[in-house]
């Protein structure tokens, strides 16, 4: 994911994005400028509160530092939903998980089966208006569970995990389909899932959920 140095947040370079099927290459380099660009919101955003701070205006009756901070949350929301998503691709991925392992397992615990957690994932992914759709896990259960966002900072499920991230705004797909072609899209991206990274970002329930403080 996206690391800091002295100047801030570095954008991610992704070698797996190269031969997507039914996703460009000038789709995806379109996608991959919108996403270089919350990473400067996010590292200008952030100089910029800091700068406020050291004149002593944080406070939430300023309007100028108000609207920054809620801004953040988007740009910044928006710049770790594109690494998600970005990294769950790839040219020449399996149609689907392997059968024996361990997201075909929590899928099926949750859903039934690997087809009926698809079916709800697309569902959610076809709904009118733009956004994502997640599928997350619980750390402290390890149930997965399928969700809508929509302005980025919007519905993510605090203190989940995701483990597959599709992006449904336009500017994901409207070079390679039609607006109202969303269905085509979400086609195409599950013939690039990398389910190996799907798998990697599965983590341990813990013994008990911790009560809250």
């Amino acid at each position: 994911m996206t690391y800091v140095n002295a100047t801030g947040y570095q954008e991610q370079r992704f070698a797996n994005l190269e031969g997507l099927d039914g996703l460009s290459a000038l789709q995806v380099a379109e996608h991959l400028v919108l996403y270089a660009g919350y990473v400067r919101q996010v590292n200008i955003l952030n100089d910029e509160l800091a700068a406020l701070r050291a004149q002593g205006r944080a406070s939430g009756r300023d309007l100028q530092f108000a609207e920054l901070t809620r801004r953040l949350g988007y740009e910044y929301n928006g710049m770790i939903l594109h690494e998600y998503y970005f990294s769950n691709l790839r040219g020449g991925a399996d149609p689907r998980p392997a059968a024996g392992s361990a997201i075909t397992a929590a899928l099926r615990d949750a859903f039934g089966s690997v087809e009926r957690w698809q079916t709800d994932f697309r569902a959610i992914g076809g709904m009118r208006g733009v956004g994502w759709v997640l599928l997350c896990q619980d750390p402290a259960t390890a149930r997965v569970t399928n969700h809508w966002v929509t302005l980025h900072q919007d519905g993510v499920p605090a203190g989940f995990k995701p483990l597959l991230v599709m992006d449904v705004w336009e500017h994901a797909f409207m070079r390679d389909y039609a607006a109202n072609e969303k269905g085509r899209y979400i086609d195409a991206f599950f013939r690039n899932v990398d389910w190996a990274t799907v798998e990697r970002r599965l983590c341990e329930p813990q013994a008990m959920r911790t009560a809250a403080a």
